[in-house]
């Protein structure tokens, strides 16, 4: 990790962070009209203000010695109405944030699309009407156009599988097996479109994919859950990454679609444009592993379920989603898994041989701010360590992970948590209700990771 090349960074998402939701042209997104069943948390009409304030937030993380900073620009500034004119003042909001964050010496990361579809695009059809395909072709494209001289590293769409998966409580509606797999292959066709039009407007451009990654454990050897954990793998993991980087459907993901109802190929006229596009390098976000078991006849669906989003799974004859005894848990019920990332590179090294970048991977928590702004949160720093030094393991066997961006770069709103889950560095003085001075307060891990890029890494490997 120790040289001039890695990028020691953070990560942000636009609908979680800048508010201002109906400011200087931006139109709704589905995380502005979605349902929400927790009206007690803080939503995303302030959230933390970032619009407002990222050229102090900017400067904050440059003081912390950050290189890299992944952002994401929403739809609904550029084209608020999902297709047709371009919005100037979109625009010129992020010809500003970018030019600030190079005049720091950081490079931007680009998230293309974070969960925040156009809501009248949505109201279309969404990504299961094959026109968003060409809207978001259009709307990338305009992103390249504008902003490609200076951002050279773009990820596509994230966390696809997260999105399909959890359907309601990320997007807010809900999918059947049938639309679900139709809007799958819908996003990954979107995807090698953005990869095209990346290379070919801007020639010394780098894009890849964006998915949470989580490897998946068998819940014991018994033959049926190891086989339990191989069609998860493939319908959490695989899928998506061997869309992107092989062009094809995975065979065993195509073999539950079968068995399950659902008949899946590349359409004839998709053929050329996802078999000839690849990304450049892979963005990975990881925060746990999962792990299954095999169903048995008659059980419960949710015996042995935690309320931890990657193990509330459950396919009859196929998987169940089961707490695994040997990992520890945080305050908001993820288990906590290091090794499981050291394991995750690997295999995707071994699946794909292109460069990564670590482009989430945080804790959340219940911050306290001390009456002299002082936040004591040696538990993240805990944690950030642990998966530094899984890294750094992985790195020596050979992984090229290139760069490290931990989810968050300042406290934002938790599409489930709302403010109380806290992960930033910085630490953002507001709660549910009250914006109160939405003061910004470095915390201590914000200067234990400043020390840590100043070495170089971790040293005591």
């Amino acid at each position: 990790m120790a040289n001039s090349t890695f990028l020691w960074g953070a990560s942000l998402s636009a609908h979680q962070t800048e508010g201002a939701y109906q400011e200087d042209g931006k139109s709704l997104s589905v995380q502005d009209t979605r349902a929400r069943k927790n009206h007690d948390i803080a939503d995303f009409t302030v959230a933390v203000d970032h619009y407002h304030h990222y050229r102090e937030d900017i400067a904050l993380l440059a003081k912390m010695g950050i290189n890299a900073l992944r952002i994401s620009i929403p739809w609904t500034r550029i084209i608020p109405a999902g297709t047709g004119p371009v919005n100037d003042r979109g625009i010129a909001h992020y010809n500003a944030v970018i030019d600030t964050m190079l005049a720091h010496h950081i490079e931007p990361i680009i998230t293309t699309y974070h969960f925040d579809l156009p809501d009248n695009l949505q109201q279309a059809g969404g990504w299961n009407n094959r026109a968003t395909i060409s809207a978001y072709e259009a709307y990338v494209r305009v992103l390249f156009s504008h902003f490609g001289d200076r951002v050279k590293k773009w990820l596509t769409i994230n966390e696809p599988n997260i999105m399909l998966l959890a359907d309601e409580k990320i997007v807010g509606f809900h999918y059947t097996h049938q639309e679900r797999y139709q809007a799958f292959y819908n996003l990954m066709v979107a995807e090698k479109s953005a990869i095209q039009a990346c290379h070919e407007i801007i020639p010394d451009g780098q894009i890849g994919p964006v998915p949470n990654i989580s490897y998946v454990y068998p819940a014991t050897a018994k033959p049926e859950d190891i086989r339990a954990a191989m069609y998860f793998n493939a319908v959490r993991n695989w899928a998506y990454l061997d869309f992107s980087v092989k062009g094809i459907i995975n065979p065993i993901l195509h073999d539950y679609l079968h068995k399950t109802g659902v008949e899946l190929a590349i359409l004839p006229e998709d053929h050329a444009l996802v078999t000839q596009n690849f990304p450049d390098f892979l963005g990975i976000n990881y925060y746990t592993s999962a792990t299954v078991e095999f169903p048995q006849k008659g059980q419960d669906r949710l015996a042995g379920i935690s309320d931890q989003q990657s193990e509330d799974v459950y396919e009859p004859n196929f998987y169940k989603g089961v707490t695994n005894p040997y990992l520890a848990k945080n305050q908001f019920n993820w288990t906590i898994d290091p090794l499981g990332l050291e394991t995750t590179l690997e295999m995707i090294n071994d699946r794909y041989a292109l460069p990564i970048f670590v482009t989430e991977n945080g804790l959340g928590a219940y911050d306290e701010l001390t009456s002299d702004h002082q936040i004591h949160d040696t538990y993240r720093i805990d944690y950030l360590a642990q998966h530094i030094r899984s890294i750094q393991r992985a790195q020596a066997a050979g992984v090229p992970v290139q760069g490290y961006l931990p989810w968050s770069a300042i406290d934002l709103i938790s599409v489930h948590e709302g403010i109380r889950k806290r992960y930033g560095f910085i630490y953002v003085e507001r709660d549910e209700q009250d914006l109160k001075t939405l003061a910004r307060y470095p915390k201590d891990s914000y200067y234990w990771y400043r020390n840590l890029i100043t070495q170089g890494g971790l040293q005591d490997e």
